[in-house]
Formats: structure tokens, C-alpha cells, sequence
């Protein structure tokens, strides 16, 4: 059928690869519930959306420990007769540096620095927002 002059390309091995690539969307889709388990067009549609939903979780998962730092940190500042946005302000007017989480810390395992940290930053405000030229800035 071809003459002397042409040459035959070899065949694709596709065997292996077609085994690997199943053979990870299985690994992944271990645990599942029937036919998700273990048939691959199924498996391999399981699996995709399980990799969107890990993607997304690991966002929420940073946005859910934000919020519970500062329910923490509210919880902690009103025991001390200050809400929490007032309290976030007075350590910004007063120049700490100390973020939500380790605030957070602080407030669980030792409330009486926090409390020691919402007072100075409370007298700290106070004195700043009495300085001439910023009293304008927080009327």
C-alpha cells in the first residue's frame, strides 16, 4: 500500500498513559460513594467538583477564622466595657501593631494583658485625640 520512499511512523503507546491518568482520578476519588468510586467518566466528574469545592474551602476557611478572631476579640474587649470597633480604632490612634488572630491569643489565654492592652489603648486614644489639630479629625 505505500512505496519505499515513505516511512512508517511507529504506533502511540497509549496504554500506559490511558492507566496512569485513571488510575489518579481513582486514588482521588477513594472513599466516595458508588459508582463515583470506582467508574471513571463518573469518577472523573466526582472528582473535578471536589477539587473546585477544596479550592473554594480553602478561601472560606481563612475568611471563617477571621470572624472568629473578631468574635473573640469583641466578646474579650466588651467584658472590659469596650466594643470592638472602638477598641480596633484606639489601637490604631494609638500605634499597636498587634493583628486580629494573635489578638485573639491574647484575649483566651491571657485576658488580663488584654485587658492591660484595652486600657493603655484606651488612655492612649484619649491623649492622642486631645493633641491640637487632630480633635477635628474624630468629632
Amino acid at each position: 500500500s505505500h512505496t519505499q520512499d515513505q516511512v512508517r511512523m511507529p504506533r502511540a503507546a497509549v496504554a500506559m498513559a490511558r492507566a496512569t491518568r485513571r488510575a489518579r482520578v481513582f486514588n482521588l476519588a477513594k472513599g466516595f460513594y458508588g459508582k463515583r468510586k470506582n467508574c471513571y467518566g463518573i469518577a472523573k466528574r466526582a472528582t473535578d467538583k471536589a477539587m473546585q469545592k477544596m479550592y473554594i474551602g480553602r478561601k472560606e476557611k481563612k475568611r471563617d477564622m477571621r470572624s472568629l478572631w473578631i468574635n473573640r476579640i469583641n466578646a474579650a474587649s466588651r467584658l472590659h466595657g469596650t466594643a470592638y470597633s472602638r477598641f480596633m480604632n484606639n489601637l490604631v490612634v494609638s500605634d499597636v501593631q498587634l493583628n486580629r488572630k494573635v489578638l485573639s491569643e491574647l484575649a483566651i489565654h491571657e485576658p488580663k494583658s488584654f485587658g492591660a492592652l484595652v486600657s493603655f489603648s484606651k488612655q492612649r486614644a484619649t491623649d492622642e485625640r486631645a493633641k491640637p489639630g487632630l480633635m477635628a479629625l474624630f468629632d
